[in-house]
Formats: C-alpha cells, structure tokens, sequence
C-alpha cells in the first residue's frame, strides 16, 4: 500500500474517532435543539398554561411548549410543591431515574476510552521512530540490510587493481558454491575475512563482489548502528542479525567500520558500564559459536586494524586478514579501464600515462578524476573527454581549485613567481628529487602558489639522500625571497615549507636513525592513543640533555639544507629569473616549459584552446603523488607552500 494513501487513511480514521467520541458525549437532549430557560420562568411559564409535558430526570427537566411544542431544558431545585403546580396546570409528567451509566457497556467503553487512546497514539509513534515494522520495542532489532540482485548484481569483473585481495577471497567464493568440497577433505573455510586498507580501495565493493560471485544474500551493516543510547541494544541487535543471517544461510555478513563496536576492551575512562564492550562481547561469542553446517561467512572492513581487540582478530573468529592497498601502476590502469566504460574518450586519451601520474591514488580517487573530467567536458560544450581534461581534472583534485576570482596585486604576483621559482630551480638542481611537473602562482585551495613535483614511480621508502635533497627544496621559496627582495621585505609565505621541513628533519634524528650523535635509537613521546588503553597522558621518554641535542641535530640538518639551497640560487640566478618571468607572464608552466625557459627559449603554446585550464598544462611523463604507501605522512613529502602572506 502506497504510504501516502496510508497516512491519509489513518488520519481519516483519527477524525472520525474524535467526532464519534463528541457525541458519546453528548446526551440526547444535548444533541436535540433545545433551549435552557431558567427555573423561574419555567414556573411562570407553568403557571400561564404555556407548558405541555414534562420530563424529570434527577434535578433536570426537559420539556415542550403547548403553542408551538418547542424543546426547553431547566435545571430545579428541591422544590416539594413542583409536582403539585403541574398537575393543577394539567402538564404531562414523565420521571426517569437518574443512571451514572457505570454499569453499561456504554460507561465501560466510556471510562476506558481514553487509557486506550492514548495506548494507541503511543504504539504509532513508536513504530514511527523505529521504522514502522519493528513495533514498539524494536530497539534491540537489527538494522542489517539484506542487498540482492534488486539492488545492483556486482561480480569480480567490477573491481580491478586488486588482483591479490581477488585471489584471497576466491577461496571462500568456492565455499558458499560447494561446501562439501572441502568439508569432505576435513578443510574449514575462514569463519571470518578481515579487509584492511585506506580510505577508497575498494574494501566494500570486494564484499559485495563476493556475494554476487557466490550468489548468495548479503547482510551489511555499519559498526556504528550497534551502538545506541539505550543499555543491552548493540548487543540485541547483534543476536538479531545473527538469527536473520541463520534463516537466510548461506549467506554473507558485511560489517563496515568494524572499529567503532570492535576496539580495544578496558580502555573506557569513565566509571561506568561500557555499553561498547557488550556489544563486542556478543559480537565475540557469536563468531565463535558458528557451527560448521550453517555457512554464515563473516567480512568485515577497517582502516585502523591496530586499535581492534585482539580476541576479535584471533583464529575461529577473523581467520584471514586481506590487505587491500592503493593500487599500483597496473592496477590503476585497470581501475580507470572500468570508470570510463561508460565515458566517451577522444582517440588522444592514454590511460596508461595516466596511470603512471597519479601513483598514490586510490580506486575512489581514480573514480572521481574520471567524474571530474567528463564534468569538465560538459562545461566546456564538448562531445568528447580528450586529456586536456584529465590533466586539468588531476590538477584540480591535487592542487585545489583555481581562484581566479582572487585579486592580487602586482607585487603580490611578483613575490609568489619568486618564491615558487625558487623552489623550482632548487629541485631541479639537488641529487635526488622527483621531477617538477607544475609551477603556478593561481590561487588553488588556499595557497597562493605552489610547484607540484611527479615522482617517476611509485615509492615505497626514502633514502637520505631524497630526505635531505627534500629539505633543501623546502628551504628554496624563502631563499628566493631574499635574495630577490631583501630579508627585511620577506614574508610568512614560508611557514608551511618550515614546518614540513622541521617534522621531516626531526623523524630523520628521532625515528630513522639518520643521526650519527644520537645513533639508532627512536626517541619521542610516548604517542599511544587514551582508547587504546595503554596510556591516559603522554610521557617524555628522553632526558634533558637528549633532548638538547635532538634540536641541535635538527637544527644541523635545518641549516645545512637552507645552505644549499643558497648555494644553488646563487650559482642558478639567470635559470631562476627567467622561471620567475615566465610565471608572471604565463602564470602556470608545466615541467617542460621550465626546461625551455632555463635554455633560453620560450614555451610552445597551443592558441587554439583559450580555455584558463589549458595554460602550462602539459601531459606528464611521471605520476603524481599526493601520498606515497607506507611513507610517514609527518615526514613532509609534499611541498604544497601556504599562500603569501
């Protein structure tokens, strides 16, 4: 039934229950056309001959007019001589007894009607909060989702650049097709699947890929809908989801973000009950309580697999753990294969060079740099998404948008070419860095300017050399500042550079051993997060003294950087400038541009495209990386410069 149709109708039967309620109360006489008179004029009225009939019932008296039979009602006092004066008059007398109706059905139905309307506003309000069909204590039920083939068929042909998570679980893919293949050989098949990764890999989709291979019904649910305001409910909710997984078995058990009902016991702060660890301990003796013939699979994805409970994570219960990493060049290439299936590409368009510029890049990222361009297409009017449009949506997505509604001044223009041309020639020069993609000075994000470098792979460590080779890049955007405009004019548009450099220096003395004095020793506080139940506050583990010369080892590294940084500036004046010219002519140059300009020639601009993203946007032989896999974020990887001040 239509839900519409069937709140009208429910509110149509409220009304009619109120308006046969009024006249329940209303008596008979109430509901006829009478008019009450006072007692005074009854007895005059009664006295002149104008009164008919009469009836009495209790201390009331309805009666009728001789001329024109008209309805009246009067109430009386004790009056002995009433019946008296109507006879003389010759009215007609009807008495009836006084009834409180108490004993009727009528006074039952009365006197319970209201305990029972009220009953029934609360029941409809209560199935409202709780969904309309859990009824009116429907907290402890379970709020899994049961997706079909209704709701999108999504099979191992979808998901790409994952190809080893794929092989891991094709394993229990077999076992929901034929059980008995590996029950007969005494084989058992993990109870539960563990999905760790980043944001974006795909974690999800691969549950559902498993389901639509295996075709079997696919439970999912979040970690955070078990935990409710209400004592005992997550754990309600999970026996719920359990028995509704038994009646539909084989089937599967997705639970995303298992790490909010599934973190470390004991580290609660407060005195009282932890609604959170009921919950995991109902989650804990259901997985362990599976038999072998209920075919009940259990997936669950995170991001944070080290706050987790160990008991969770041991065998019989997540048995296998799938790492789903960001993909690699070839995997990115089969990731953007499928996202542009339904996009209509110029003949220009090489997904493998693509593919190699945007290492970092998860399968979410990739899906929305294809959205990103086909959008950019159709702003533009065109039929086809050529690679302009990537490079341009790739660009925005990496570097922030393009404000050219930001107004700045010629010296501000003048001032930002510098500093970001002074990174440039620096990571031109030193003996390890990825090669310069992009110099701007348009406003992206909420920087002013910024020189975005391509590594020529995907990475995976840093050496000392690329570390300190970093630093000195860092340092290049204030060295331009004053060697060009003096150091009494330069500005706090360095404060990022500095910052990253000074987190990057400090993991190199504190964490990497990169510090001869010092040695291989990790110094630092003790970082371990309240939750985890190791550490309420932090501590400082180095002594006075160790800490002295932490700082003065990252001073040391500090300072040797900013000098050759200087060094390079001063040997590369001319090559410097001239990045610093073209930035003001051209406001974007790409790396090859760069190049031109350093060897005295000037950039080959194709005028046939006035679009503003098409300036400088040239097609990068390298990838991009905003993130490099098991790097240390802290570190200061990349250079994004703030805007200048």
């Amino acid at each position: 039934m239509n839900p519409n149709y069937r709140n009208f109708a429910l509110w149509a039967i409220i009304a009619l229950l109120l308006v046969a309620l009024f006249n329940l109360f209303q008596s008979p006489a109430q509901r006829a056309s009478s008019r009450e008179i006072p007692y005074s004029q009854f007895i005059e009225d009664v006295s002149g001959g104008r009164v008919k009939s009469v009836t009495i019932t209790g201390p009331r008296i309805v009666g009728n007019y001789a001329d024109n039979n008209a309805t009246f009602q009067t109430y009386s006092p004790s009056d002995a001589n009433l019946i008296s004066r109507l006879e003389e008059k010759n009215v007609a007398i009807t008495a009836k007894p006084e009834s409180d109706g108490s004993g009727s059905l009528f006074g039952i139905l009365l006197s319970w009607l209201p305990m029972i309307l009220i009953l029934g506003v609360w029941i409809f309000f209560m199935r409202q909060m709780q969904g309309g069909s859990r009824g009116a204590m429907g907290f402890g039920k379970s709020k899994a989702k049961l997706l079909t083939e209704a709701h999108g068929r999504v099979t191992f042909q979808d998901v790409a650049g994952v190809d080893e998570a794929k092989e891991d679980l094709e394993e229990i893919v077999e076992f929901l097709r034929d059980p008995q293949k590996f029950q007969r050989l005494g084989g058992k098949i993990p109870r539960g699947v563990l999905l760790v990764g980043p944001p974006g890999t795909g974690k999800t989709l691969l549950a559902r890929s498993v389901a639509g291979e295996a075709n079997v019904p696919f439970f999912t649910i979040s970690g955070s809908d078990f935990v409710e305001m209400f004592v005992g409910v997550g754990a309600s909710r999970v026996r719920d989801m359990f028995e509704q997984a038994k009646k539909n078995s084989p089937c599967i058990i997705f639970i995303d973000e298992i790490d909010a009902v599934g973190r470390h016991r004991g580290a609660g702060l407060g005195g009282g009950n932890d609604e959170r660890e009921q919950t995991l301990n109902q989650l804990l003796v259901e997985m362990d309580g599976f038999e072998a013939n209920e075919n009940i699979i259990l997936i669950a994805a995170t991001n944070r697999p080290d706050v987790l409970d160990p008991a969770l994570l041991r065998p019989g219960r997540f048995d296998r753990q799938v790492v789903v990493p960001n993909p690699d060049v070839s995997g990115r290439e089969q990731i953007l294969k499928v996202h542009v299936r339904n996009v209509p590409l110029a003949p220009n368009v090489d997904l493998k060079v693509l593919a190699r510029g945007t290492p970092g890049f998860s399968g979410a990222d990739l899906m929305n740099l294809v959205n990103e361009a086909a959008l950019m297409t159709a702003r533009r009017n065109k039929r086809l998404v050529t690679m302009q449009e990537f490079e341009d949506a790739k660009d925005k997505i990496m570097m922030g948008a393009e404000r050219r509604s930001s107004a700045m001044t010629q010296a501000e223009k003048e001032l930002t070419a510098y500093h970001e041309s002074g990174h440039a020639i620096v990571a031109m020069n030193v003996a390890a860095a990825d090669p310069v993609h992009k110099a701007t000075i348009i406003p992206r994000g909420r920087a002013l300017g910024m020189v975005m470098q391509l590594p020529e792979g995907d990475k995976y460590s840093m050496s000392y050399k690329w570390m300190v080779s970093r630093l000195a890049i860092m340092m290049g955007g204030r060295i331009a500042e004053e060697l060009k405009f003096g150091k009494e004019n330069i500005t706090s548009g360095a404060s990022s550079d500095i910052e990253q450099a000074t987190k990057l220096a400090r993991a190199m003395v504190t964490r990497w051993g990169f510090s001869e004095k010092l040695g291989y020793v990790a110094y630092g506080e003790n970082q371990e997060e309240v939750f985890l139940g190791h550490s309420v506050s932090r501590t400082q583990n180095v002594s006075e003294s160790t800490a002295q010369l932490i700082d003065a080892e990252v001073r040391e590294l500090i300072d040797n950087a900013y000098a050759e940084a200087r060094q390079i500036l001063t040997d590369k004046h001319d090559a410097w400038v001239a990045i610093a010219e073209g930035l003001l002519e051209y406001e974007t140059l790409s790396g090859e541009e760069i190049k031109q300009l350093i060897a005295g020639q000037k950039p080959n601009r194709d005028t046939g495209d006035d679009s503003p993203s098409s300036r400088g946007s040239g097609v990068p032989k390298a990838g991009a990386s905003r993130k490099k896999p098991d790097a240390e974020p802290e570190a200061g990887q990349d250079m994004k410069p703030e805007p200048q001040a």
